[in-house]
């Protein structure tokens, strides 16, 4: 029996039990209340974010040599997880800081990493990610927005679409064509900071769910930038924004789970205590079936995306496969999981006086962004044929 009691191997460190127990205690107090606002009203949820801010929630990902608290992508996992479970919108502030300064983190110099991540770290600025284009989605390497290099500076002019907290955040990774002729290889990365002349945003996105993250278009015209604003080498951009998305994917399926167990978690309570035909409707086995559903494919997709959040951590060569297994399956699972919370609820499930149907459309943007669950397929499937 001694050796059961030390027998470690797939049980989550116990540092990482602690994290979850305080973000889940800051949400519960700080941040669910205010997500039914939030999904109403479409405004950001600033009241969440001083709450994350205050408790150092908000970017943990972000090494301490720069402020921040080193969360490793377990434990910034673990964050989303349980902030999407209170407030699916509220869980894009960690998420988003996350997608917006890993370019940094990968490939940026250490001067460009200083000043940009000192004050996410801090609380004083959010960062987003711009690679995204009204005809390039899912073919990013056919985006037109340009970079043209005049003496010191770097000149840009584009659009991009679909930029989650645009206008809120302060500074934004944006991917340019720096040589046409070159493709991919042709892509270059840069800071672009909000107050910079010449940016500007589009009205926000009206949306199905995440309502309460803004969604805007950021327009780039004769953005001038030092030259010093690049991350990494010219040419390395499209590069570094798979390498960037090979680790997001990992916290876009951590935000399923989350949104999934936040659902199941509702639809356990309402089914314990809804009577029907002299009983709780939780007594009957076509309710349990759909449970035990629930419940098994919510602990499968946890499980892929704590083993692809390792790899994450670890750089696994891996870890592309996995990045796109966990967040295609995670979010497959939390659209299925959400959806049957709204039919546990019956009627009440499809009223906004019951969580469950803003649930089930805050899931399902998880299918959608940072590549679609198609794109996923196409990702796992050349990894397969690769070997």
């Amino acid at each position: 029996m001694a050796a059961e009691q030390t027998f470690d191997v797939y049980r989550l460190p116990e540092e990482h039990d602690a994290i979850r127990e305080a973000v889940r205690e800051v949400c519960a107090a700080k941040v669910a209340p205010y997500a039914a606002e939030a999904d109403e009203s479409g405004e950001f949820p600033r009241a969440s974010y001083d709450a994350l801010r205050a408790a150092d929630f908000h970017a943990p990902h972000i090494p301490e040599e720069y402020g921040g608290a080193g969360a490793d992508a377990l434990a910034t996992a673990i964050v989303i997880e349980e902030v999407a479970r209170a407030c699916a919108s509220s869980s894009l502030i960690p998420a988003v800081n996350k997608l917006g300064t890993m370019p940094l983190i990968l490939a940026g110099s250490e001067e460009v990493k200083r000043r940009y991540l000192t004050p996410v770290a801090a609380g004083e600025a959010m960062f987003s990610y711009c690679l995204s284009e009204p005809e390039a989605g899912s073919d990013a390497a056919s985006m037109s927005t340009r970079a043209v290099r005049d003496g010191d500076h770097w000149v840009l002019n584009g659009v991009k679409r679909w930029i989650t907290n645009a206008g809120v955040s302060e500074f934004y990774t944006v991917f340019a064509v720096t040589d046409p002729a070159a493709r991919s290889r042709g892509i270059s990365a840069f800071v672009v900071e909000k107050s910079d002349p010449g940016v500007s945003f589009g009205a926000p996105e009206k949306k199905l769910g995440i309502k309460g993250s803004p969604t805007r278009e950021v327009y780039l015209d004769n953005v001038r930038i030092p030259a010093d604003r690049i991350i990494g080498e010219p040419g390395t951009g499209f590069g570094t924004a798979m390498r960037t998305l090979d680790h997001t994917r990992v916290t876009i399926a951590a935000q399923a789970v989350g949104i999934a167990q936040g659902a199941l978690d509702y639809a356990k309570g309402y089914v314990r205590e809804r009577q029907q035909f002299g009983k709780a409707v939780a007594e009957f086995q076509g309710i349990q079936f759909m449970l035990a559903d629930m419940g098994m494919k919510l602990e499968a997709a946890r499980q892929l995306t704590y083993t692809a959040a390792g790899k994450s951590e670890r750089g696994d060569a891996d870890l592309t496969y996995f990045g796109a297994a966990a967040k295609c399956f995670a979010s497959d699972a939390a659209m299925e999981i959400t959806t049957d919370a709204v039919q546990l609820l019956g009627g009440y499930g499809y009223t906004r006086d019951y969580p469950v149907e803003r649930m089930m459309r805050d899931a399902k943007i998880t299918q959608i962004y940072e590549g679609t669950n198609q794109v996923q397929r196409i990702v796992m499937a050349r990894q397969l044929l690769k070997d």
